[in-house]
Protein backbone atom coordinates (compact mmCIF):
# COMPACT_ATOMS: atom_id res chain seq x y z
CA UNK A 1 0.00 0.00 0.00
CA UNK A 2 1.44 3.76 -1.09
CA UNK A 3 -0.36 5.82 1.95
CA UNK A 4 -0.07 9.31 1.81
CA UNK A 5 -2.80 12.15 2.62
CA UNK A 6 -3.95 13.36 -0.75
CA UNK A 7 -6.80 15.23 0.33
CA UNK A 8 -4.23 18.06 1.47
CA UNK A 9 -2.69 20.81 -0.92
CA UNK A 10 0.96 20.01 -1.98
CA UNK A 11 4.09 22.21 -1.17
CA UNK A 12 5.42 23.25 -4.29
CA UNK A 13 9.47 23.57 -4.74
CA UNK A 14 12.04 25.56 -2.21
CA UNK A 15 15.04 27.43 -3.41
CA UNK A 16 18.36 28.00 -2.41
CA UNK A 17 21.55 30.74 -3.35
CA UNK A 18 24.82 31.32 -1.50
CA UNK A 19 27.72 33.34 -3.37
CA UNK A 20 31.29 34.44 -1.78
CA UNK A 21 31.09 31.70 0.94
CA UNK A 22 34.06 28.93 0.99
CA UNK A 23 31.46 26.19 2.39
CA UNK A 24 28.88 27.50 -0.18
CA UNK A 25 27.43 23.35 -1.23
CA UNK A 26 27.43 22.68 2.68
CA UNK A 27 25.62 25.70 3.44
CA UNK A 28 23.32 25.21 0.98
CA UNK A 29 22.51 21.82 2.08
CA UNK A 30 21.38 23.14 5.50
CA UNK A 31 19.05 25.44 3.62
CA UNK A 32 17.66 22.90 1.84
CA UNK A 33 17.39 21.14 4.81
CA UNK A 34 14.87 23.91 6.70
CA UNK A 35 13.22 24.46 3.07
CA UNK A 36 12.44 20.50 2.94
CA UNK A 37 8.87 21.38 3.47
CA UNK A 38 8.73 22.87 0.23
CA UNK A 39 9.09 19.55 -1.88
CA UNK A 40 10.08 15.95 -0.39
CA UNK A 41 10.41 14.40 -4.06
CA UNK A 42 14.09 15.39 -4.99
CA UNK A 43 16.83 17.58 -4.61
CA UNK A 44 19.83 19.28 -6.11
CA UNK A 45 22.61 21.21 -5.44
CA UNK A 46 25.07 23.10 -8.29
CA UNK A 47 28.16 24.63 -6.63
CA UNK A 48 30.70 26.29 -8.66
CA UNK A 49 34.39 26.71 -7.62
CA UNK A 50 35.25 29.43 -10.18
CA UNK A 51 36.28 27.77 -13.50
CA UNK A 52 33.12 25.07 -13.42
CA UNK A 53 29.76 23.71 -12.10
CA UNK A 54 29.12 20.51 -10.79
CA UNK A 55 26.28 19.08 -9.73
CA UNK A 56 24.32 16.28 -7.64
CA UNK A 57 20.92 15.45 -7.91
CA UNK A 58 19.12 12.23 -5.96
CA UNK A 59 15.55 11.92 -4.94
CA UNK A 60 14.01 11.73 -1.51
CA UNK A 61 15.00 14.22 1.11
CA UNK A 62 18.15 16.46 1.32
CA UNK A 63 19.49 14.12 4.51
CA UNK A 64 19.07 11.41 2.78
CA UNK A 65 20.68 12.50 -0.60
CA UNK A 66 23.62 14.31 0.49
CA UNK A 67 26.74 13.22 2.61
CA UNK A 68 29.93 13.47 3.57
CA UNK A 69 31.37 12.05 0.28
CA UNK A 70 28.51 14.13 -2.15
CA UNK A 71 29.39 17.80 -0.76
CA UNK A 72 33.12 17.04 -1.48
CA UNK A 73 32.14 16.34 -4.62
CA UNK A 74 30.74 20.10 -4.50
CA UNK A 75 33.52 22.65 -4.34
CA UNK A 76 33.94 25.92 -4.43
CA UNK A 77 32.29 29.66 -3.27
CA UNK A 78 28.89 29.68 -4.93
CA UNK A 79 26.46 27.21 -5.17
CA UNK A 80 22.62 26.79 -5.93
CA UNK A 81 19.83 24.16 -4.33
CA UNK A 82 16.43 22.98 -5.12
CA UNK A 83 13.78 20.52 -3.17
CA UNK A 84 11.04 19.81 -5.08
CA UNK A 85 7.61 18.70 -5.53
CA UNK A 86 5.73 18.46 -8.85
CA UNK A 87 2.95 20.46 -10.03
CA UNK A 88 3.51 19.48 -13.57
CA UNK A 89 6.42 16.84 -15.13
CA UNK A 90 7.20 13.61 -14.61
CA UNK A 91 8.25 12.27 -10.81
CA UNK A 92 11.84 10.94 -11.85
CA UNK A 93 15.60 11.90 -11.30
CA UNK A 94 15.39 13.70 -14.30
CA UNK A 95 13.07 16.08 -13.02
CA UNK A 96 15.49 16.76 -10.52
CA UNK A 97 16.58 20.32 -10.18
CA UNK A 98 19.09 22.43 -10.52
CA UNK A 99 19.22 21.60 -14.72
CA UNK A 100 22.68 22.31 -15.94
CA UNK A 101 23.71 22.84 -19.38
CA UNK A 102 26.64 23.98 -21.31
CA UNK A 103 25.69 26.45 -24.10
CA UNK A 104 27.37 29.08 -26.55
CA UNK A 105 26.88 31.44 -23.17
CA UNK A 106 29.04 28.43 -20.71
CA UNK A 107 27.58 26.65 -18.18
CA UNK A 108 24.58 27.48 -16.51
CA UNK A 109 22.67 25.84 -13.98
CA UNK A 110 19.02 27.00 -13.23
CA UNK A 111 16.07 26.07 -9.92
CA UNK A 112 12.87 27.74 -9.99
CA UNK A 113 9.88 27.98 -7.95
CA UNK A 114 6.98 28.39 -9.47
CA UNK A 115 4.56 27.26 -11.94
CA UNK A 116 4.87 28.76 -16.16
CA UNK A 117 1.21 28.03 -17.80
CA UNK A 118 1.76 28.45 -21.32
CA UNK A 119 5.52 26.89 -21.34
CA UNK A 120 4.20 23.71 -23.06
CA UNK A 121 2.87 26.20 -26.06
CA UNK A 122 6.43 26.86 -25.86
CA UNK A 123 7.84 23.51 -25.71
CA UNK A 124 6.38 22.46 -28.93
CA UNK A 125 7.58 25.39 -30.90
CA UNK A 126 11.17 24.54 -29.80
CA UNK A 127 10.80 20.99 -30.24
CA UNK A 128 9.59 21.78 -33.81
CA UNK A 129 13.10 24.02 -34.42
CA UNK A 130 15.07 21.38 -33.21
CA UNK A 131 15.55 21.82 -29.57
CA UNK A 132 16.02 18.28 -27.34
CA UNK A 133 14.50 18.03 -24.05
CA UNK A 134 15.55 15.74 -21.14
CA UNK A 135 13.12 16.56 -18.89
CA UNK A 136 9.36 17.49 -19.06
CA UNK A 137 9.49 20.09 -16.65
CA UNK A 138 8.74 23.77 -17.39
CA UNK A 139 11.52 25.68 -15.99
CA UNK A 140 13.61 23.57 -18.93
CA UNK A 141 12.17 25.72 -20.95
CA UNK A 142 13.47 29.00 -19.78
CA UNK A 143 16.74 26.81 -19.59
CA UNK A 144 16.47 26.45 -23.76
CA UNK A 145 15.45 30.16 -24.13
CA UNK A 146 18.39 31.34 -22.15
CA UNK A 147 20.71 29.30 -24.04
CA UNK A 148 19.65 30.17 -27.30
CA UNK A 149 19.95 33.60 -26.76
CA UNK A 150 21.72 36.34 -29.50
CA UNK A 151 22.20 37.99 -25.75
CA UNK A 152 26.34 38.83 -25.14
CA UNK A 153 25.79 37.71 -21.56
CA UNK A 154 23.59 35.18 -19.26
CA UNK A 155 22.46 38.33 -17.16
CA UNK A 156 21.35 39.55 -20.41
CA UNK A 157 19.78 36.28 -21.97
CA UNK A 158 17.63 35.67 -18.86
CA UNK A 159 15.70 38.97 -18.86
CA UNK A 160 15.25 38.81 -22.67
CA UNK A 161 13.19 35.26 -22.16
CA UNK A 162 11.63 36.32 -19.11
CA UNK A 163 10.26 39.25 -20.20
CA UNK A 164 7.79 38.01 -22.00
CA UNK A 165 7.08 35.26 -20.06
CA UNK A 166 3.99 35.13 -17.73
CA UNK A 167 3.19 33.08 -14.36
CA UNK A 168 5.12 32.49 -11.42
CA UNK A 169 8.79 32.31 -10.97
CA UNK A 170 11.26 32.88 -8.41
CA UNK A 171 14.76 31.66 -10.51
CA UNK A 172 18.21 31.78 -9.49
CA UNK A 173 20.63 30.79 -12.55
CA UNK A 174 24.56 29.75 -11.36
CA UNK A 175 27.20 30.06 -13.86
CA UNK A 176 31.08 29.70 -13.22
CA UNK A 177 31.35 33.05 -12.25
CA UNK A 178 27.99 34.79 -10.86
CA UNK A 179 24.97 34.00 -9.08
CA UNK A 180 21.76 35.62 -10.34
CA UNK A 181 17.81 35.93 -8.64
CA UNK A 182 14.80 36.45 -10.76
CA UNK A 183 11.67 37.02 -9.43
CA UNK A 184 8.46 37.69 -12.17
CA UNK A 185 6.59 40.96 -12.12
CA UNK A 186 3.69 40.32 -10.12
CA UNK A 187 5.85 38.33 -6.81
CA UNK A 188 3.35 35.13 -6.76
CA UNK A 189 6.01 33.10 -5.21
CA UNK A 190 8.25 34.81 -2.51
CA UNK A 191 12.05 35.15 -2.56
CA UNK A 192 14.64 37.08 0.47
CA UNK A 193 17.91 38.04 0.11
CA UNK A 194 19.88 37.70 2.96
CA UNK A 195 23.69 38.19 4.34
CA UNK A 196 26.10 36.17 6.34
CA UNK A 197 29.18 37.79 6.88
CA UNK A 198 30.83 38.77 2.84
CA UNK A 199 28.62 36.46 1.65
CA UNK A 200 25.14 37.04 0.26
CA UNK A 201 21.97 34.14 0.48
CA UNK A 202 18.68 34.23 -1.54
CA UNK A 203 16.26 32.13 -0.17
CA UNK A 204 12.44 31.21 -0.51
CA UNK A 205 12.24 31.29 2.92
CA UNK A 206 13.75 33.11 5.97
CA UNK A 207 13.70 29.83 7.77
CA UNK A 208 16.96 29.01 6.14
CA UNK A 209 18.81 31.79 6.97
CA UNK A 210 18.52 31.22 10.56
CA UNK A 211 19.51 27.74 10.21
CA UNK A 212 22.98 29.06 8.76
CA UNK A 213 22.53 32.70 10.90
CA UNK A 214 22.57 34.81 7.78
CA UNK A 215 20.43 37.62 8.26
CA UNK A 216 17.63 38.68 6.45
CA UNK A 217 18.07 41.96 4.13
CA UNK A 218 14.79 42.05 2.33
CA UNK A 219 12.93 40.62 0.05
CA UNK A 220 14.12 40.39 -3.78
CA UNK A 221 11.26 42.65 -5.73
CA UNK A 222 8.81 41.61 -7.98
CA UNK A 223 10.24 41.88 -11.21
CA UNK A 224 14.25 42.42 -9.76
CA UNK A 225 16.67 41.14 -10.53
CA UNK A 226 19.61 40.84 -8.75
CA UNK A 227 23.70 39.32 -10.32
CA UNK A 228 25.96 38.70 -7.47
CA UNK A 229 29.68 38.45 -8.40
CA UNK A 230 32.97 38.99 -7.34
CA UNK A 231 32.29 43.12 -7.29
CA UNK A 232 29.06 42.43 -5.49
CA UNK A 233 25.63 42.85 -5.35
CA UNK A 234 23.79 44.78 -8.40
CA UNK A 235 19.93 45.16 -8.96
CA UNK A 236 17.89 46.11 -11.68
CA UNK A 237 14.23 45.72 -12.94
CA UNK A 238 14.47 44.98 -15.98
CA UNK A 239 11.14 43.21 -16.64
CA UNK A 240 7.14 45.57 -17.34
CA UNK A 241 5.92 45.90 -14.40
CA UNK A 242 2.85 44.19 -13.38
CA UNK A 243 0.01 44.93 -10.73
CA UNK A 244 1.61 42.66 -7.64
CA UNK A 245 -0.34 38.99 -6.36
CA UNK A 246 1.37 37.65 -4.12
CA UNK A 247 0.42 34.14 -3.04
CA UNK A 248 -1.64 34.41 0.38
CA UNK A 249 -1.64 30.60 0.51
CA UNK A 250 1.90 31.24 1.76
CA UNK A 251 1.03 32.34 5.04
CA UNK A 252 -2.11 30.10 4.91
CA UNK A 253 -0.79 26.54 4.25
CA UNK A 254 2.76 26.54 2.78
CA UNK A 255 5.33 28.40 4.68
CA UNK A 256 6.98 27.84 8.01
CA UNK A 257 5.40 29.89 10.94
CA UNK A 258 8.93 30.78 11.74
CA UNK A 259 9.35 32.55 8.45
CA UNK A 260 8.83 36.05 7.39
CA UNK A 261 7.32 35.95 3.81
CA UNK A 262 7.01 38.78 1.25
CA UNK A 263 7.91 40.35 4.73
CA UNK A 264 5.32 39.42 6.58
CA UNK A 265 5.40 37.19 9.87
CA UNK A 266 3.54 33.82 9.33
CA UNK A 267 3.11 32.73 12.58
CA UNK A 268 1.66 36.45 13.34
CA UNK A 269 -0.69 35.91 9.98
CA UNK A 270 -1.92 32.17 11.39
CA UNK A 271 -2.33 33.76 14.94
CA UNK A 272 -4.67 36.69 13.67
CA UNK A 273 -6.47 34.45 10.88
CA UNK A 274 -7.24 32.25 14.22
CA UNK A 275 -8.69 34.97 16.33
CA UNK A 276 -10.66 36.48 13.37
CA UNK A 277 -12.45 33.13 12.74
CA UNK A 278 -13.25 33.29 16.53
CA UNK A 279 -15.00 36.32 15.65
CA UNK A 280 -16.51 35.34 12.62
CA UNK A 281 -17.41 31.64 13.49
CA UNK A 282 -17.99 31.23 17.42
CA UNK A 283 -18.84 27.80 18.55
CA UNK A 284 -20.24 26.77 21.77
CA UNK A 285 -17.54 25.13 22.63
CA UNK A 286 -15.53 23.16 25.74
CA UNK A 287 -11.82 22.79 23.81
CA UNK A 288 -10.09 23.71 21.12
CA UNK A 289 -7.89 20.89 18.99
CA UNK A 290 -5.86 21.82 15.81
CA UNK A 291 -5.35 19.25 13.12
CA UNK A 292 -1.60 19.30 12.98
CA UNK A 293 0.72 20.32 12.02
CA UNK A 294 -0.66 23.48 9.68
CA UNK A 295 -3.75 23.91 11.92
CA UNK A 296 -1.96 24.79 15.44
CA UNK A 297 -0.63 28.81 15.08
CA UNK A 298 -4.79 29.48 13.72
CA UNK A 299 -6.24 27.38 16.81
CA UNK A 300 -3.80 28.87 19.05
CA UNK A 301 -5.00 32.48 17.91
CA UNK A 302 -8.87 30.96 17.81
CA UNK A 303 -8.43 29.79 21.42
CA UNK A 304 -7.43 32.93 22.86
CA UNK A 305 -9.73 35.35 21.19
CA UNK A 306 -12.78 32.75 22.24
CA UNK A 307 -11.48 31.95 25.58
CA UNK A 308 -12.26 28.20 24.91
CA UNK A 309 -9.35 26.31 26.40
CA UNK A 310 -6.75 25.25 23.56
CA UNK A 311 -5.43 21.30 23.97
CA UNK A 312 -3.91 18.64 21.29
CA UNK A 313 -6.16 16.74 20.74
CA UNK A 314 -4.75 15.25 17.61
CA UNK A 315 -1.05 13.80 17.83
CA UNK A 316 0.65 13.30 14.79
CA UNK A 317 3.05 10.81 13.58
CA UNK A 318 5.86 12.63 11.86
CA UNK A 319 7.85 9.56 10.87
CA UNK A 320 5.11 8.49 8.37
CA UNK A 321 7.01 7.35 5.34
CA UNK A 322 5.62 6.87 1.55
CA UNK A 323 4.62 3.24 2.14
CA UNK A 324 3.33 0.69 4.37
CA UNK A 325 1.70 -3.21 3.93
CA UNK A 326 -1.79 -2.60 5.65
CA UNK A 327 -3.17 -5.02 7.81
CA UNK A 328 -5.16 -7.92 6.14
CA UNK A 329 -8.18 -7.08 8.26
CA UNK A 330 -9.41 -3.97 7.30
CA UNK A 331 -8.67 -1.03 9.99
CA UNK A 332 -11.62 2.14 9.48
CA UNK A 333 -9.56 4.96 8.28
CA UNK A 334 -6.43 3.26 8.49
CA UNK A 335 -4.74 5.94 6.28
CA UNK A 336 -5.65 8.95 8.53
CA UNK A 337 -4.90 7.21 11.80
CA UNK A 338 -1.21 6.15 11.04
CA UNK A 339 -0.65 9.87 11.23
CA UNK A 340 -3.17 11.48 13.26
CA UNK A 341 -4.19 9.80 16.28
CA UNK A 342 -6.87 11.22 19.09
CA UNK A 343 -5.72 11.67 22.86
CA UNK A 344 -9.06 10.45 24.07
CA UNK A 345 -8.88 12.14 27.71
CA UNK A 346 -8.38 15.24 25.92
CA UNK A 347 -11.79 14.72 23.78
CA UNK A 348 -14.15 12.21 25.53
CA UNK A 349 -17.47 13.67 26.67
CA UNK A 350 -16.56 17.39 25.38
CA UNK A 351 -17.72 19.86 22.54
CA UNK A 352 -14.77 19.70 20.23
CA UNK A 353 -13.89 22.56 17.64
CA UNK A 354 -11.35 21.25 15.40
CA UNK A 355 -9.20 23.94 13.38
CA UNK A 356 -7.50 23.55 10.24
CA UNK A 357 -5.97 25.51 7.63
CA UNK A 358 -8.51 24.31 4.60
CA UNK A 359 -10.84 21.28 3.21
CA UNK A 360 -9.61 20.53 -0.60
CA UNK A 361 -11.86 17.09 -1.25
CA UNK A 362 -13.43 16.81 2.53
CA UNK A 363 -12.51 12.86 2.17
CA UNK A 364 -9.10 13.84 5.45
CA UNK A 365 -11.69 15.85 7.06
CA UNK A 366 -14.53 13.41 6.79
CA UNK A 367 -12.43 10.61 8.10
CA UNK A 368 -10.69 13.08 11.21
CA UNK A 369 -14.57 14.17 12.41
CA UNK A 370 -15.41 10.30 12.26
CA UNK A 371 -12.33 10.15 14.24
CA UNK A 372 -12.66 12.32 17.12
CA UNK A 373 -16.50 11.59 17.30
CA UNK A 374 -15.06 7.44 18.06
CA UNK A 375 -13.08 9.15 20.60
CA UNK A 376 -16.16 9.84 22.86
CA UNK A 377 -16.59 13.45 21.53
CA UNK A 378 -19.86 15.18 22.56
CA UNK A 379 -19.74 17.45 18.91
CA UNK A 380 -17.85 18.19 16.98
CA UNK A 381 -17.35 21.61 15.42
CA UNK A 382 -15.20 21.83 12.10
CA UNK A 383 -13.43 25.73 11.89
CA UNK A 384 -11.30 26.63 8.42
CA UNK A 385 -8.53 29.32 8.58
CA UNK A 386 -9.30 30.27 5.09
CA UNK A 387 -11.94 31.07 2.58
CA UNK A 388 -13.31 27.66 0.53
CA UNK A 389 -11.54 26.98 -2.53
CA UNK A 390 -13.17 26.97 -5.49
CA UNK A 391 -10.77 26.95 -7.85
CA UNK A 392 -6.86 25.01 -8.85
CA UNK A 393 -4.06 26.95 -8.46
CA UNK A 394 -1.79 27.62 -12.09
CA UNK A 395 0.85 29.33 -10.04
CA UNK A 396 3.02 26.72 -8.49
CA UNK A 397 0.71 24.88 -5.98
CA UNK A 398 -0.26 21.58 -6.59
CA UNK A 399 -4.41 21.81 -6.38
CA UNK A 400 -6.78 19.61 -7.67
CA UNK A 401 -8.74 19.66 -10.66
CA UNK A 402 -12.24 21.87 -9.98
CA UNK A 403 -13.97 18.79 -10.52
CA UNK A 404 -12.61 17.50 -7.39
CA UNK A 405 -12.37 20.22 -4.98
CA UNK A 406 -15.41 20.15 -2.68
CA UNK A 407 -16.21 23.71 -2.35
CA UNK A 408 -16.64 23.92 -6.11
CA UNK A 409 -19.47 21.33 -6.36
CA UNK A 410 -21.13 21.73 -3.13
CA UNK A 411 -22.54 24.39 -0.91
CA UNK A 412 -20.98 25.20 3.40
CA UNK A 413 -24.16 23.39 4.63
CA UNK A 414 -23.82 20.76 2.09
CA UNK A 415 -20.07 20.12 2.95
CA UNK A 416 -20.71 20.14 6.85
CA UNK A 417 -23.53 17.06 6.25
CA UNK A 418 -20.42 15.58 3.71
CA UNK A 419 -18.21 15.48 6.71
CA UNK A 420 -20.69 14.80 9.28
CA UNK A 421 -19.63 17.97 11.60
CA UNK A 422 -21.95 19.29 13.75
CA UNK A 423 -21.17 22.96 12.34
CA UNK A 424 -18.67 24.23 9.79
CA UNK A 425 -17.54 28.15 9.34
CA UNK A 426 -14.73 28.83 7.48
CA UNK A 427 -12.63 32.43 7.67
CA UNK A 428 -14.15 35.07 5.16
CA UNK A 429 -11.70 36.66 2.12
CA UNK A 430 -11.84 40.17 3.75
CA UNK A 431 -10.97 38.24 7.54
CA UNK A 432 -8.08 36.56 5.71
CA UNK A 433 -6.81 39.71 3.66
CA UNK A 434 -7.05 41.94 7.33
CA UNK A 435 -5.22 39.03 9.10
CA UNK A 436 -2.05 38.23 6.86
CA UNK A 437 -2.04 42.41 6.60
CA UNK A 438 -1.38 42.33 2.71
CA UNK A 439 -3.51 44.45 0.29
CA UNK A 440 -6.11 42.56 -1.52
CA UNK A 441 -5.28 44.73 -4.76
CA UNK A 442 -1.44 43.03 -4.10
CA UNK A 443 -2.27 39.79 -3.58
CA UNK A 444 -3.40 36.34 -5.44
CA UNK A 445 -6.51 34.87 -4.30
CA UNK A 446 -7.58 33.45 -7.49
CA UNK A 447 -7.91 30.02 -5.62
CA UNK A 448 -10.93 31.28 -3.38
CA UNK A 449 -12.45 33.75 -6.17
CA UNK A 450 -11.76 32.33 -9.69
CA UNK A 451 -10.46 35.30 -10.72
CA UNK A 452 -6.83 34.87 -12.34
CA UNK A 453 -4.01 37.51 -12.14
CA UNK A 454 -2.82 36.79 -16.01
CA UNK A 455 -5.06 35.05 -18.76
CA UNK A 456 -5.21 31.17 -18.50
CA UNK A 457 -6.70 30.15 -22.00
CA UNK A 458 -8.59 27.08 -22.53
CA UNK A 459 -5.19 25.41 -23.99
CA UNK A 460 -3.71 25.98 -20.92
CA UNK A 461 -5.78 24.41 -18.39
CA UNK A 462 -5.84 21.27 -20.87
CA UNK A 463 -2.36 21.55 -20.40
CA UNK A 464 -1.91 21.83 -16.97
CA UNK A 465 -4.83 19.31 -15.93
CA UNK A 466 -2.56 16.44 -18.37
CA UNK A 467 0.93 17.68 -16.70
CA UNK A 468 -1.08 17.42 -13.23
CA UNK A 469 -2.60 14.38 -13.43
CA UNK A 470 1.23 12.84 -14.64
CA UNK A 471 2.83 14.47 -11.75
CA UNK A 472 0.46 12.78 -9.16
CA UNK A 473 -0.35 9.85 -10.19
CA UNK A 474 2.82 8.60 -9.44
CA UNK A 475 3.46 10.98 -6.14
Amino acid sequence: MQFELKDKFRDECGVFGIYGHADAARLTYLGLYALQHRGQESCGITASNGAELRLERAMGHVADAFDQSTLDRLPGASAIGHVRYSTAGEVSIREAQPFLVTCQHGQIAICHNGNLPFAREERHKLEKEGAIFSATSDTEVILHGVARSKASSVREAIPEVLRDTEGAFSMLFLTPKELIAIRDPRGFRPLALGRLGDAWVVASETCAFDLIDAQYVRDVEPGEMLVIDQDGLRSSHPLPKQQASMCLFEHVYFARPDSLIFSHSVNESRHRMGAQLAIEQPADADVVVPVPDSGTVAAIGYSAQSGVSFRFGLVRNHYVGRTFIEPRQSIRSFGVRIKLNPVRELIAGRRVVLIDDSIVRGTTSKKIVRMVREAGAREVHMRISCPPTISPCYYGIDTPNKADLIAAQMSIEEIRKFIEADSLGYLSLEGMVEAIGISRDSSCVACWTEQYPTRITSEAETMWERDHEAATSEA
